[in-house]
């Protein structure tokens, strides 16, 4: 066999047990190195190809795709500082639990360390944020290396796919010349794919949980981020009885049954600054199924109204417990535990859930209605998503508002963010990953700083069809900043804190001949938001003020809290 053919049955071997390990999607940045396993995917049938230029962006893009498909999805660039550029996304996806299979191409070993262009340390590159990290060998006459190519592949996929999910690292060297046969047969692949099976509670253990179950009134469900599946759950809600305090990124606050909506608690973040209904809502049990949401307030009660039990389910071994207060971490496949009961009534307990949370939303929806600053705004677009839709939010202020005015409703709407780190950066990029996954029409709600973090990200749409509005709420500056303690140092604040770039978007449309609205007023914005859609992407670029942002989210709080003192303050 000449050089090229073993280079052609190396790449062949190694694209092949991707796709038989169960892989569609590609996202490919365009460099030299990388140039044989280019070739080898895209000649491949079978997966969906997807390019992007900027590598950070890039990483996003298929942190995107892989979140809202929950599998691995192959990340590829060539040597050199372009595999550095993937290591933000390679960070949140590590802490969000997003299964990633991350490929860096690299100099041959007789190349590294010796001043040879392109070339930099790539051994270990991602240090602890990837779950497994392997040198692959060079393409060489050496039957053993195809098997090691197919083995290594199918151990990087399931590494990927087991609890926690993540990122794993492959790193390929090859040596000049790049160019494979693109005639030659595809490898057979012998190894069949590893089964990963379902974690179940111990018989022991069920007991015990049902019991609690049946007889407890004063509990809670909690329920976060990162659930492999929803399906089953409201039907488990519905017999227990107990109120079920539902973060966005669940999605359990969409395509809720009609005889489950009381029990969906989604005003918790504004009745839980109260004082007086915390303290006649403290829970005797807590069982939290996925991550802990996003809540501050919701945070806080729990610390300082610890449960006799607070069972955290989770299918990882890492215990996520920031608060310290757990008394039981149970690894298992959260539905496993959505067991069959004695079906109970509603208890008084979980009627006065019920009482506060449609207080809360009677002032939130008189809000919406009244108000003009960004939540109110925020409440607008939520109120306007149409059913098979989803919504990317950013982080920092986005995030905050989605949490607190995107009401409980049947619609079927998917609700998105980057949580693992909490980063702005990377999300326009990863907004247009969940969509090309979800194929479904997209909605981004981003802050201007965060967008100019990912401008690249746009550069996507240039290459694939999208299905994305954009509506950038530009309030000039860091808003979230105006709500912590550092916003009282006026002398300082602007300059290191709410950092205004005087900047607005629309040359930015025009550069990627996105349709364009600028939007001043809350009239105008129901007006773009009805407007038809005549392009990939749509920007609706919102003016708002960040004092005045400020000044009405507190006064809403304020108004909810007082009413609630009404009923609970003794």
């Amino acid at each position: 066999m000449t050089n090229i053919e073993y280079l052609t049955s190396y790449v062949n071997q190694f694209v092949e047990t991707i796709k038989q390990a169960g892989v569609q999607d590609i996202v490919m940045c365009p460099g030299s190195r990388s140039t044989p396993l280019a070739y080898a995917f895209a000649k491949s049938e079978g997966f969906q190809f997807y390019r992007q230029i900027d590598e950070r962006s890039a990483g996003y893009f298929a942190l995107g795709i892989a979140k809202a498909k929950k599998n691995p999805v192959v990340l590829l660039c060539t040597s050199g500082t372009a595999a550095a550029n993937f290591f933000p996304a390679i960070v949140e996806a590590y802490y969000a639990r997003v299964p990633l299979l991350v490929i860096t191409a690299d100099r041959p070993h007789e190349l590294r360390e010796v001043g040879a262009p392109q070339a930099i340390d790539q051994l270990h590159l991602y240090g602890k944020h990837v779950k497994w990290t392997v040198d692959f060998p060079l393409p060489e006459k050496d039957d053993a290396n195809l098997a090691f190519v197919e083995r290594h592949i199918q151990r990087a996929v399931s590494t990927s796919k087991v609890f926690p999910m993540g990122p794993v690292h492959i790193n390929v060297p090859f040596r000049e010349p790049l160019l494979v046969d693109m005639e030659q047969t595809l490898t057979t692949v012998t190894m069949q794919v590893p089964e990963i099976g379902m974690l179940v509670p111990s018989e022991e253990f069920l007991v015990w949980y049902k019991d609690i179950l049946q007889n407890e009134e004063k509990g809670l469900f909690i329920v976060g981020d990162s659930l492999q599946t929803t399906e089953g759950f409201w039907e488990f809600a519905k017999t227990i009885q107990w109120p079920v305090l539902v973060d966005p990124l669940s999605n359990l606050r969409t395509s809720i049954p009609a005889d489950c909506m009381d029990l969906c608690i989604d005003q918790y973040d504004a009745i839980l600054k109260n004082d007086a209904f915390q303290k006649a809502a403290a829970p005797n049990v807590v069982i939290r199924f996925g991550a802990q949401p996003v809540s501050k307030p919701l945070m806080l009660y729990l610390k300082s109204h610890k449960p006799e039990i607070y069972i955290v389910v989770d299918e990882s071994p890492i215990f996520r417990d920031s608060l310290h207060i757990a008394t039981h971490h149970v690894q298992v496949a959260a539905e496993s535990l959505w067991v069959k009961t004695l079906e109970k009534s509603s208890s008084n307990y979980t009627d006065s859930w019920s009482k506060a949370n449609k207080i809360a939303m009677n002032h939130v929806n008189n809000y919406i209605q009244n108000e003009t600053d960004e939540g109110a705004l925020a409440g607008v677009l939520f109120e306007t998503l149409p059913d098979k839709s989803f919504l990317f939010a950013s982080s920092s202020m986005p995030i905050r508002d989605l949490d607190s005015f995107f009401n409980k409703t049947t619609l079927d709407i998917q609700l998105y963010a980057n949580r693992g780190t909490n980063g702005i950066d990377g999300v326009v990029s990863t907004a247009l990953g969940t969509q090309a996954a979800l194929n479904r029409p997209g909605y981004l709600l981003i802050g201007d700083l965060a967008f100019l973090h990912d401008l690249n990200g746009l550069i996507v749409s240039r290459f694939h069809n999208c299905d994305m509005t954009i509506i950038l709420m530009n309030n000039d500056g860091g808003g979230i900043f105006s709500y912590l303690p550092q916003s009282t140092e006026t002398n300082y604040f602007e300059h290191l804190f709410g950092t205004p770039t005087g900047l607005e978007f629309s040359h930015i449309a025009a550069m990627y001949n996105a349709q364009y609205n600028a939007v001043h007023t809350k009239e105008d914005f129901k007006e773009a938001l009805a407007e038809e859609k005549s392009k990939d992407i749509r920007i609706i670029e919102v003016f708002t003020n960040r004092q005045v942002n400020t000044e009405t989210h507190r006064k809403l709080w304020a108004a909810i809290s007082k009413e609630l003192d009404s009923v609970w303050k003794v």
